[in-house]
């Protein structure tokens, strides 16, 4: 039944309407543009994808990003399980992942069958893109297609499945395309399509920096991705303070980086001078054993010179960072960072520091550029050399450009399709009550918390970096190491002690009140009532941050299924604490799907046994859905109907003579949701 809507409204809404008629001139395009909006709305629910804790493992992360966490495999079985045997089905999948690498393996295994091999893979290949682009408009299929073979590939998808002798027709198609050597290249462009419409939306949930040897690697990939958004980890907070120019930040990436053995990420991809540091911790320290690189040996200590060198340009940067930390916490004291200043604690002639009024032996007290006092105070060539490496960050074109796409895609928080997304937690008292935290001289707890720090760090980004002042980008060490950070979530980070104390006391990091009732389904509630979630029966909370131990026990899904942890371990240093690879989520227009993933082996393990393993646990009873889910129902489906209300507007107008028709302007827009 067509809508009502009464004059006044239209009134209330006339100037918009006269620029819309622009697009729509008439009657007829109004309406039709309405028809092509609904039939959006009768489309499935696309496939969203969701993933945390990449910690810099960039090759788990395309595989995992190419098999699109089991979707591609699922629909390969769906389609052809009473058609391909098992190592048939694998084989088609790893030609999805790896087209080219897998491609040139089995053509010379099947020497004087190659073009059979083709015609047949090409075959399943448009089966497999035919029911991965059913979800999409013929529009939007085109445009997920390398524009060199849209075309073939766009016939290919279309032709009318009950076409008199589609076979013939498909075989003199398969036949040109061989017979010109173009089956590689429009194989490789349609398992790209296959890809890009198999996901709709990637969510990255925080920390793609730090640990593993390739964050470039995933951000590269992901600045690739059509529809990406990222909520910010504690680590990447850390590198976006580092790339703003603070300084304390930029120590404490380059901590990080030596300590887990990334100087190549460093010098050799983001092109950062560590010239004058190196020498600098060649001429000052004689000894730095115990800051070797992560999972050294004593003896590859002593024996490998590069090894050694790597140590001291760590103990370098140690010393420096917790130097201008100091100066940070004193010009911050509303921080409560004063935990943090330990230096002045130091003894260097008995080797012991003192903590909260006890002494502990330390491993290394030969810290000759310690003023016992004045101990915050750099050295005039520590303080050229952090000078030097801040105008390095500043001016890494690669750097700057990753952490642009992390400012222009990336946010504190994010709800999308009713759910509610963000990285660690949600500061809470004891209590269970939203903790207020004061920054900015304001006491802010809950969303209005997240919602000035989300403004606040874009804000400072988008300051030119000489006007940036320190106290401003002290927020940014503030939010990677906070006791009230709700990147962080503990009550202090105890890196000092960790490296120095043997003591394990000296190690503990109570974490905040939040995951004492992580498990509790009030509080995912309260929480989603904070951030405007009224419908809380079809929504979860989805964050990581913390590496859930599957290995003992310990399960992924919370709160009685409102909150899910997918920081499953991606990292190969977490592996033997969760006892997985990572944890990612599919939701889909049949539910919500964790997937818990085994390590990743090797791309050539990959390519030549399709190595693909994992384990898929079905949650959709999570979200109560109740039959097959539809564009209608997401926030796409919401921005749709709003538009289609505003169309019938128009032509309602039009049909009042509020509007006059011109039939003489050609038609502008056209429907490009999908």
């Amino acid at each position: 039944m067509k809508k009502f809507i009464d004059e006044q409204e239209i009134n209330e809404n006339l100037r918009f309407l006269k620029q819309l008629a622009k697009s729509f001139p008439t009657q007829e395009d109004a309406m039709t543009e309405i028809v092509n909006l609904s039939s959006i709305l009768a489309l499935p629910k696309p496939t969203e994808h969701f993933m945390s804790d990449l910690h810099g493992q960039g090759d788990a992360f395309e595989h995992i990003l190419n098999n699109c966490s089991g979707v591609i495999r699922n629909e390969i079985t769906r389609l052809f399980k009473d058609e391909l045997s098992f190592e048939e089905m694998e084989t088609l999948a790893t030609i999805v992942y790896y087209p080219r690498q897998k491609i040139a393996l089995e053509l010379n295994s099947r020497e004087g069958d190659e073009d059979r091999w083709l015609k047949q893979t090409l075959r399943l290949l448009i089966q497999l893109g035919r029911k991965v682009s059913s979800k999409y408009t013929r529009s939007r299929v085109r445009k997920s297609i390398d524009p060199r073979y849209a075309y073939i590939i766009d016939e290919l998808l279309t032709a009318r499945i009950n076409f008199h002798d589609l076979d013939a027709y498909y075989n003199e198609i398969f036949d040109s395309i061989i017979r010109y050597d173009y089956a590689e290249n429009v194989i490789v462009a349609l398992t790209d399509t296959i890809k890009r419409l198999a996901v709709e939306r990637m969510h990255i949930v925080g920390d793609i920096y730090d640990r593993g040897p390739e964050p470039h690697r995933i951000l590269d990939l992901l600045l690739e991705h059509p529809s990406v958004d990222i909520q910010w980890g504690n680590h990447d907070i850390l590198w976006m303070g580092a790339a703003m120019g603070d300084k304390t930040c930029i120590s404490g990436v380059l901590t990080n980086s030596f300590r887990h053995g990334n100087l190549e990420l460093i010098e050799d991809v983001y092109g950062i001078n560590l010239r004058h540091l190196l020498m600098f911790a060649q001429e000052t320290y004689k000894s730095a054993l115990v800051f070797r690189p992560r999972k050294t040996s004593v003896d590859a200590y002593y024996d490998n010179p590069e090894t050694n060198i790597r140590a001291k340009l760590h103990k370098a940067i140690f010393v420096i960072m917790h130097k201008l930390e100091g100066q940070m916490i004193k010009r911050n004291p509303n921080f409560k960072l004063d935990h943090r200043l330990l230096l002045e604690g130091i003894n260097k002639e008995h080797s012991t520091i003192t903590i909260e009024g006890v002494s502990y032996p330390i491993k290394d007290a030969d810290f000759p550029t310690i003023d016992p006092k004045d101990p915050y105070r750099l050295t005039d060539e520590e303080q050229a050399i952090i000078d030097e490496l801040q105008q390095s960050f500043l001016k890494s074109p690669r750097l700057q450009k990753h952490m642009r796409f992390f400012i222009e895609r990336g946010s504190m928080y994010l709800v999308v399709n009713n759910n509610l997304l963000y990285h660690a937690l949600v500061p809470m008292n004891e209590d269970g009550t939203f903790k207020d935290v004061e920054l900015g001289g304001v006491a802010r707890h809950g969303k209005e918390l997240f919602d000035y720090l989300d403004a606040e760090v874009k804000r400072i980004y988008h300051i030119e970096p000489e006007e940036r002042t320190a106290d401003e980008l002290d927020l940014m060490w503030y939010l990677w190491c906070g006791p009230d950070s709700p990147f962080f979530g503990k009550n202090k980070m105890t890196t000092f002690e960790r490296v120095e104390i043997d003591d394990s006391k000296t190690h503990k990091e109570k974490r905040n009140a939040y995951y004492s009732y992580q498990d509790t389904e009030d509080m995912a509630v309260s929480i989603m009532h904070e951030f405007g979630i009224e419908d809380t029966e079809n929504s979860v909370i989805v964050n990581g941050h913390i590496p859930v131990e599957k290995i003992n026990g310990e399960n992924p899904i919370k709160a009685n299924g409102k909150l899910i942890v997918i920081d499953g371990g991606f990292s190969r240093y977490y592996q033997k604490t969760t006892g997985i690879a990572g944890y990612t989520l599919t939701y889909d227009s049949r539910g919500l799907y964790i997937v818990a993933h085994e390590p990743f082996v090797s791309l050539q393990k990959a390519i030549e046994d399709n190595a693909d393993i994992k384990a898929t646990i079905d949650v959709q009873d999570i979200l109560a859905t109740k039959g097959q889910m539809t564009v209608k129902d997401t926030d796409k489906g919401a921005e749709l109907e709003d538009e289609i209300h505003s169309l019938e507007m128009l032509v309602q107008a039009y049909e009042y003579g509020i509007i006059k028709e011109n039939y003489s302007t050609k038609l502008v827009k056209v429907s490009t949701a999908y």
